[in-house]
């Protein structure tokens, strides 16, 4: 990569018309310092190509020819389950983990269960019906609900339309903890 370094500071220099001595003179660096980076004679250092890029206005990445850093989007493997799409929002094997649920519409006889640990739900969009002990509840968008999963419990859409939740789920019964200003204080 480093040998790559020389012929691409010369091309660009060349591209922009700029002259060894006047890139010295913007860059403070000695044209004979230049030269020799142009030509592979000195290894360079982040102390020269540094002002080389800002008198370029290029990234640094390109005068060391970095290869690109590809897809940064996190793709993670849908699990489909009963009519319901999980997708794995962490990779924390034995702690909380996080999904976003799509549940499609259809109508379901709620079947409670239990298990350990403690689950937090957020609705995104669409209602989630939520049975829970002994109450029937219907969440909407920016609803939220956090119980002990060692409580009968069952989730899913109503029927009306699909709905779309966060999940948290800790299985050593992980509580979330929301921190939020007290009232009256205005700093």
């Amino acid at each position: 990569m480093l040998a790559g370094v020389g012929p691409r500071l010369r091309r660009l220099r060349k591209e922009r018309g700029s002259t060894l001595a006047g890139l010295s003179e913007v860059t403070g660096i000695s044209v004979s310092t230049l030269s020799r980076l142009e030509s592979g004679l000195r290894r360079p250092s982040l102390e020269l190509l540094l002002p080389i890029a800002r008198a370029h206005q290029v990234p640094l990445d390109d005068l060391v020819g970095a290869p690109p850093a590809g897809d940064p989007r996190v793709k993670a493997k849908p699990i489909v389950r009963h009519g319901r799409t999980m997708l794995p929002l962490s990779r924390n094997p034995g702690g909380v983990q996080a999904y976003k649920v799509i549940s499609a519409a259809r109508v379901e006889e709620p079947d409670p269960r239990t298990h350990e640990g403690y689950e937090w739900l957020y609705v995104l969009a669409g209602r989630l019906r939520l049975v829970l002990g002994d109450n029937d509840l219907v969440m909407g968008p920016g609803e939220a609900a956090e119980f002990d999963t060692r409580v009968p419990h069952w989730f899913g859409s109503t029927g009306e339309g699909p709905v779309e939740f966060l999940s948290l789920y800790g299985p050593q019964g992980e509580r979330i903890h929301v921190r939020a200003k007290p009232r009256g204080r205005a700093d």
